[in-house]
């Protein structure tokens, strides 16, 4: 897609979306001071998605967000995302149909069906799927939007305290779902990574030049993901459990597996089915009406290969707190993420571990308009970068200068 015919469509999207009942979106430009280490995006070591090849004036977002009523009980949803990096994009991060009814019971349900994030993030509230706290995401959910998401129907029971009079408020999800058999493909191979990228349906994310994918045993893997595409034919299903406490505590708990066949392989694409399942804790606590606490923890393995010839745990945390006064927001986040290799290949190191800090300053001008400054700093390890003559450890920076516009 040349640039053009981006800018193009993302305008005509705009205002194709303006015929829906609501319609929210933002355009974000980003001044950015990158690292030296080539980005992930563009086929490197890196973990941040700029490196020093992006310093400028970069669109770091462009989110269109709408959804429309089709009758009392069914709604049409979807989230339009606009990149330029690592090529200009223009497709959908979700879309789906919800089925919400009214009902006399004190007992609420409501159904989504198509492709979209299962809600086991609290960092992540903003509309499409963006946080209001770090311009950057945490390592957990930098990678549940590159490789996670929905596609199947979701099903959702609610307890509202209020109904029971109750200051409890208590939420069951359970889901199914085909189309994301690769997930847990740029865990192995490239590690946790920390930015504000996601995947749109129609993308795929390539590799550093990894020296295994040479080797007899990986010569059908593509150096590249297809994080959506069904390989095995099996379905997949999460569960969760939300719990409200008035409102200054919420808590949410996921377990999530794929139920991929590790030997299933589409040759013409190169992307094996990953045997993929993790846990997801994560609890929001409000100090006081400005000051919060966010903290997340996952846990989960992922295998793949006839005989598990890749095979390998993953964990990461963070903790964030943020404060607002006034129009005024600041945000701090630590991060810890790892991968342990538990295989016998020693021709495909994947063990990786690292931990970053990520500061964030925001300013609302107007309601349309927030001003922002970030400083995010990282050191991590990978087992594999010395096979791609590059260092195994490596300490990055990335400091960026932040413009939203909202409508």
């Amino acid at each position: 897609m040349n640039k053009a015919c981006f800018y193009l469509g993302v305008v005509g999207l705009t205002l194709t979306c303006n015929a829906f009942a609501q319609v929210k979106g933002l355009v974000q430009l980003s001044a950015v001071q990158g690292d030296q280490y080539v980005s992930w995006q563009q086929g490197g070591i890196g973990l941040y998605r700029y490196d020093s090849d992006n310093d400028g004036i970069v669109l770091s977002q462009g989110v269109v967000d709408f959804r429309t009523d089709l009758t009392t009980a069914w709604s049409a949803h979807g989230v339009i995302n606009a990149y330029q990096d690592p090529q200009p994009t223009l497709g959908f991060s979700q879309a789906y149909l919800q089925y919400k009814p009214l009902t006399a019971s004190n007992y609420k349900w409501h159904l989504r069906v198509g492709g979209f994030y299962p809600l086991l993030s609290l960092e992540n509230p903003d509309m499409g799927w963006l946080s209001p706290y770090n311009y950057t995401n945490s390592a957990i959910n930098s990678w549940i939007g590159e490789e996670v998401r929905t596609v199947g129907v979701e099903a959702t029971i609610k307890r509202p305290g209020r109904s029971f009079n109750s200051t409890h408020s208590f939420a069951l999800v359970g889901a199914t779902f085909k189309g994301n058999d690769p997930a847990g493909t740029l865990l192995a191979w490239r590690g946790f990574a920390m930015h504000d990228r996601q995947t749109t349906f129609n993308e795929s994310i390539a590799f550093a030049p990894i020296a295994s994918f040479n080797t007899t045993a990986l010569q059908y893997q593509a150096n590249q993901v297809l994080p959506f595409e069904e390989v095995d034919g099996r379905f997949g299903y999460y569960a969760g459990i939300h719990w409200e406490y008035l409102k200054k505590s919420q808590f949410r708990f996921y377990y999530y597996d794929n139920n991929g066949d590790p030997a299933a392989l589409n040759r013409s694409t190169g992307q094996y089915a990953w045997d993929t399942r993790f846990s997801s804790v994560a609890w929001l606590y409000k100090f006081t009406a400005n000051t919060r606490l966010i903290a997340q923890m996952m846990s989960g393995t992922t295998a793949m290969g006839a005989k598990r010839g890749v095979n390998n745990s993953f964990y990461s945390h963070f903790v964030l707190v943020s404060h607002k006064m006034a129009k005024h927001r600041i945000s701090m986040r630590y991060d810890y993420f790892e991968v342990t290799d538990h295989d016998d290949w020693q021709f495909d190191p994947n063990a990786s571990e690292g931990e970053g800090i990520t500061a964030t300053w925001r300013y609302q001008l107007t309601p349309q308009w927030q001003l922002g400054i970030e400083g995010s700093a990282l050191h991590s390890q990978a087992d594999n970068r010395m096979a791609m003559n590059n260092p195994k450890n490596l300490s990055q920076q990335q400091i960026s200068l932040n413009v939203q516009w909202r409508f």
